[in-house]
């Protein structure tokens, strides 16, 4: 029970880090002020790490790497450490036990991406019903917005609903069940099979 209780903590805290990182790159990606309290509030929890990254680890075609490696580190380093504290024994060969963990990294990686892009979508619809002029519903509409776009083009509005964060959520509950499964695809090579 109590490694039980340790787990969660420790989910929660790299999650909450991880999920910094996350909007902290795609604020950058998609040139979002930080000029507001959302925006702060992400550069104060994840400066401490990102500002001295930045001299070793340069952006790639505009993306913010500083922002993106150390969510990926850390979720590679949460799932090691679940497994070991498991007591999940790992294979012989030392090569594909790293290849297996920077994989399910990359999965959990992707899989706090989809969740965030989700919270992103859903509070920027909820937004634009109940508090349209909301200091933070730009920040919300801006990060959205890139999601949004490809469905805007192909699903009309009724009544001048917009229902493309509808159809966006139900495709990130299909991207969510694809990773699900492709965390078992890195499963043998931490096993050595």
């Amino acid at each position: 029970m109590l490694t039980n209780i340790f787990l969660l903590i420790l989910d929660t805290a790299v999650g909450f880090l991880t999920l910094m990182l996350l909007a902290r790159f795609f604020m950058q990606w998609q040139r979002v002020s930080f000029r507001n309290q959302i925006g702060q509030f992400v550069v104060r929890t994840t400066d401490w790490i990102v500002r001295p990254l930045r001299r070793f680890v340069p952006g790639l075609f505009g993306l913010d790497m500083a922002s993106l490696l150390p969510a990926w580190a850390l979720q590679t380093l949460f799932v090691f450490i679940e497994l070991t504290i498991r007591d999940v024994p790992f294979g012989a060969n030392p090569g594909a036990v790293l290849l297996g963990l920077w994989g399910l990294g990359l999965v959990e990686l992707l899989r706090m991406i989809t969740y965030l892009i989700f919270a992103v979508v859903l509070v920027s619809a909820v937004m634009s019903w109940v508090a349209p002029h909301s200091p933070a519903a730009p920040v919300f509409n801006a990060l959205a917005a890139p999601f949004l776009r490809p469905f805007r083009r192909v699903v009309p509005a009724i009544a001048n609903v917009d229902l493309s964060p509808l159809v966006l959520l139900l495709v990130l509950q299909i991207v969510l069940m694809v990773l699900a499964g492709l965390r078992g695809g890195f499963m043998p090579l931490l096993f050595g099979g």
